[in-house]
């Protein structure tokens, strides 16, 4: 006869929820402002700090501050004065070009916009084409809209370019262009003949050797006494050469620690597999060095976008020197603080948007665990 003794099972309780402290707003508090009494001190004092600093600076940049007029006169002299920047904002933007022809830098800006915009569509299908055309054609389109001269175009010297404009320009150059040169010289530097390795060595430790205002400096006043006479280059193209070459010398740096971080197994297997040095390269060794080093190369990058500010040493008046400038008219004297925080914002914008790309990037490409 078959056992049919029941047996009881116990009683089954719910889960209990967590302490209130550890969850909510209440939870993110303690884990990380006051997990520990010297955290919790640091955090009262920070909070002292902004409410020393913050209240006034409200006060001065919108409570008080002057938006509407032209003129100084319209400016409340205990807040900012935000028609400074509205008077300068051509100059501050532009610089000194025509203002007839100013479509062609908003043109250009439009074209650009519209590329990036394409990229970071999701499951976009032409995002190489896109790519192409951003390194390939559109530096075309642009140096053909900047400079004029062709399509009916009216020629505009460089010497009227200024402001933003230049600095975007001088940025976008030196980033684009730094990169492969970088890689190349990185790649040199590792290199098993002697005579590669030595020169790549010679080259970046020279340009890394020297501050960048030196290099602006000799590109602009020295570079044109060799050469040969009646033979000369515009001084933009002189200094986008020069912060190019600087630049490249520190992504050079950047990529070989990427470079020395590969496991020897990932030389080994490619050699194996028969590849020859530049699939080798360019298949397996590359891509892995150059998604470690993705902070160091956005770094290199973010530098490089404030160095643009030092060209203001060989005359070119870049966004920051633009604000200068517009400091010097006898006219607004003493509103160079409002051009300041206005450049210090801009510069930010910039930054920051390519500090959080370059997050956005490694979290997309972290497939390794």
């Amino acid at each position: 006869m078959a056992d049919t003794t029941m047996v009881r099972e116990p009683d089954e309780h719910p889960d209990l929820p967590p302490p209130a402290t550890e969850v909510g707003v209440l939870g993110w508090l303690r884990h990380n402002l006051f997990p520990t009494w010297y955290d919790a001190l640091f955090t009262l004092f920070g909070l002292y700090l902004v409410y020393l600093l913050l209240p006034p600076l409200i006060e001065w940049a919108f409570i008080k501050a002057t938006w509407s007029g032209n003129t100084r006169e319209a400016c409340n002299p205990e807040g900012a004065c935000w028609v400074f920047i509205k008077v300068w904002f051509k100059q501050l933007m532009y610089g000194r070009y025509p203002n007839t022809e100013l479509w062609r830098i908003n043109l250009a800006y439009v074209i650009a916009a519209v590329a990036i915009i394409l990229l970071f569509i999701p499951g976009f299908r032409w995002k190489h084409w896109v790519g192409v055309f951003l390194l390939v054609v559109f530096p075309v389109i642009a140096y053909v809209l900047f400079v004029g001269g062709a399509f009916g175009l009216r020629p505009v010297e460089t010497a009227l370019w200024g402001g933003l404009f230049l600095t975007i320009v001088i940025g976008a150059v030196g980033i684009v262009m730094s990169l492969p040169i970088g890689v190349v010289l990185a790649l040199g530097r590792r290199s098993r003949m002697p005579v590669v390795q030595a020169v790549c060595i010679a080259f970046i430790e020279l340009w890394r050797g020297v501050p960048l205002i030196t290099v602006l400096f000799m590109s602009s006043v020295m570079f044109p006494l060799f050469m040969p006479e009646g033979v000369n280059f515009d001084k933009l193209v002189r200094a986008l050469i020069g912060v190019m070459l600087f630049s490249a010398a520190y992504m050079a740096e950047v990529v070989r620690g990427g470079l020395q971080a590969i496991p020897k197994g990932q030389y080994e297997a490619a050699e194996a597999l028969g590849l020859s040095y530049w699939k080798m390269m360019g298949l397996i060794i590359l891509p892995q060095a150059l998604k470690m080093v993705i902070p160091g190369i956005v770094n290199t990058f973010i530098g490089l976008f404030k160095d643009t500010t030092l060209v203001l040493i060989i005359g070119l008046f870049d966004f920051l020197g633009m604000v200068q400038l517009a400091g010097t008219n006898p006219d607004w004297l003493g509103f160079s603080t409002e051009g300041y925080v206005f450049v210090a914002f801009g510069f930010w914008v910039f930054c920051f948007s390519m500090s959080r790309y370059s997050q956005a990037l490694e979290k997309k490409l972290h497939t390794g665990h």
